[in-house]
């Protein structure tokens, strides 16, 4: 199993650059594909067109409040592991399974160590895992995912965005998260990136794996809310996600 975790910035596309990493999977046929969405503003299923039934921070509040009262017969492990199941979305390229918001106030660390252990299992029935983190890594963080073969950063195409990516680079370091390979894509970029942009991106010592284009029909398509996977395979956006996969070892 290969594990792809993406990050950035609020609005530097990061969502739906994991759209279309899972589409590139799929239509490559590499194998299995679990889709996380890892952020907890949930949408990742808008851009891949498809609905949730549940998210995992639903079942876990849901258990956390129900403890005490839980089907007959059924342990705490079962319970979690039937509602993590039925919460997953699958369809013929990929299944889909949304984290959601944490738990309310107080600690629940029985459920979040259970949660960690069941998706764990879960993800040994894929050959790829997929996910897309919100700018804090809360769920890296947290270990809920032990091993990341490849963070993609995302950012735009200006240093304020660059010191960022760098940031949860570090972060990652800081908390001894396990990443094999860490890289930078840059975002609704212009022709070229400019000086300034090209000297931070040294600086930091990240690892420039592809810059995507601004891409009008892509603009639009989110605009109108049209599911940004269904890109056609043509479009300037797809091409580059085209390029920097084939050169990841997959």
């Amino acid at each position: 199993m290969k594990t792809i975790a993406i990050s950035g910035k609020g609005g530097t596309g990061k969502t739906t650059l994991t759209a279309l990493v899972i589409r590139w999977l799929s239509e490559n046929r590499l194998g299995p594909i679990l889709a996380v969405d890892a952020d907890s503003n949930v949408n990742l299923n808008d851009i891949l067109g498809i609905k949730i039934r549940d998210t995992v921070g639903a079942i876990r509040e849901e258990m956390r409040k129900n403890v005490n009262n839980l089907p007959a017969g059924m342990t705490k492990q079962q319970f979690l592991e039937y509602k993590i199941q039925t919460s997953l979305v699958e369809t013929r390229s990929f299944d889909l399974i949304a984290m959601g918001r944490p738990e309310g106030p107080g600690c629940y660390c029985y459920a979040n160590n259970l949660l960690r252990d069941i998706l764990r299992t879960l993800g040994e029935n894929y050959d790829y895992v997929v996910i897309d983190n919100e700018a804090g890594m809360e769920h890296l963080s947290r270990r809920t995912t032990q091993t990341i073969d490849y963070l993609i950063s995302v950012s735009d195409a200006t240093p304020r965005g660059v010191h960022t990516a760098a940031r949860i680079s570090k972060l990652l370091e800081e908390l001894d998260t396990r990443v094999r390979t860490r890289f930078l894509i840059v975002n609704r970029a212009p022709e070229t990136l400019t000086e300034t942009v090209r000297s931070i991106i040294g600086q930091e010592e990240l690892h420039l794996l592809g810059v995507i284009p601004e891409d009008i029909v892509l603009l639009k398509m989110d605009r109108d809310g049209t599911p940004v996977y269904n890109i056609s395979a043509n479009s300037p956006t797809y091409q580059a996600v085209n390029k920097f996969m084939n050169k990841l070892e997959l």
